[in-house]
């Protein structure tokens, strides 16, 4: 009996069963044992601790205890409950997580860092992304897709800035386009100090334009023109680019006081002109083919992306200004005089009242 005494005495003074618990306290402890329902966790008392489930996360899709914790982990929990004569402590984990998930974000928003959450869920005006255990509201209205898009996102992982954030209101707004606008401008500088005139680069099409296609180079679009698709005509830019598709341009100028770029993809082939030099001579009759018909005249394709001008006066003999549709149709082959042919100038004057007279 003395030595049991001896005994108690001795774990007292340890510290062992006089371990003091209080409501609102954060104590260390290991987990020793999982149930059904929650944890088990040694804190040095005279009876283990109790974590229910719902206090070790705060997902809402239930998940098996093991992928939450594991026997023989430490934590820092978050003492829910003192112990009673009937009742023992209860303990929270996910307290503990979101207190120091609240920390870890505002230490972010006072750093100014763009942060990686999932998204859980698609509300009405916006989603829900969670970070540290927190979760944080991103309004449709800083968000890059659109309304219809939104759906789409679900499980998805976004870069995100804090707007605003309150621990007291359980309030943190996100924005999706200022993460990308600021990862933009990095990619951008970047980008233009890499560039040169005359070089090979690869982008993405993030446009298409009547007017031409614009090209994301990494953090800055460059502009795709028209006139510089193909060495052939170009009606319509949609038919021969779509959003999403990579390609390889050439850089033919660059503004870095503005942050223009202008895009070719026809150059990334050899100029044709250059090909049809010493084959075409001035003074000689040569067929094509018309590909476009105007008030001033016609052009006629004389070679796969070789156009000449056959101006409207030079059409008939018969009458100075003709009406030149009632004399040409496109996709209709013609023979015509060649007046003058520039190649590095890329010019071609064509004649077809001339021709007469010179096969004649």
């Amino acid at each position: 009996m003395g030595d049991k005494l001896a005994e108690f005495e001795r774990l007292l003074n340890e510290g062992k069963y006089n371990y003091k618990i209080e409501q609102g306290s954060i104590i260390k402890g290991t987990i020793v044992s999982l149930e059904k329902d929650g944890a088990l966790v040694d804190i040095g008392g005279k009876s283990e601790a109790f974590v229910p489930y719902k206090e070790l996360t705060n997902k809402i899709k239930r998940v098996r205890i093991d992928e939450l914790v594991k026997v023989g982990e430490a934590h820092e929990f978050f003492v829910l409950r003192e112990e009673t004569d009937d009742d023992g402590v209860i303990l929270s984990l996910k307290k503990v997580n979101q207190a120091q998930g609240w920390n870890k974000l505002e230490e972010s928003k006072k750093a100014n860092e763009s942060l990686n959450g999932a998204v859980v869920s698609v509300v009405k005006g916006g989603i829900i992304v969670e970070l540290f255990g927190i979760r944080g509201f991103i309004p449709t209205s800083q968000l890059r897709l659109k309304n219809s898009q939104q759906d789409n996102l679900l499980g998805a992982t976004l870069t995100v800035k804090i707007l605003e954030i309150d621990q007291r209101k359980n309030k943190l707004i996100l924005s999706q386009k200022l993460a990308v606008q600021e990862e933009k401008a990095g990619l951008r500088e970047k980008t233009m100090q890499n560039l040169d005139i005359g070089q090979n680069v690869v982008g993405e099409v993030v446009r298409v334009t009547d007017f031409g296609a614009f090209i994301d180079l990494g953090g800055i679009d460059g502009l795709l023109p028209i006139s510089e698709f193909s060495w052939q005509r170009v009606n319509s830019p949609q038919e021969v680019l779509k959003v999403g598709q990579q390609i390889e341009l050439k850089v033919l100028k660059i503004d870095r006081e503005t942050n223009r770029i202008s895009l070719s993809l026809k150059r990334m082939q050899n100029d044709p002109w250059d090909e049809l030099e010493g084959k075409v001579h001035e003074n000689e009759v040569i067929k094509g083919t018309v590909s476009k018909v105007a008030n001033f005249g016609a052009f006629v394709e004389v070679y796969p992306g070789v156009e000449g001008l056959l101006p409207r006066s030079e059409i008939t003999q018969e009458n100075e200004n003709p009406k030149v549709e009632d004399f040409l149709t496109v996709g209709q082959q013609i023979e015509v005089l060649v007046k003058r042919f520039a190649p590095n100038e890329h010019r071609l004057s064509l004649s077809l009242k001339d021709v007469k007279e010179k096969v004649g």
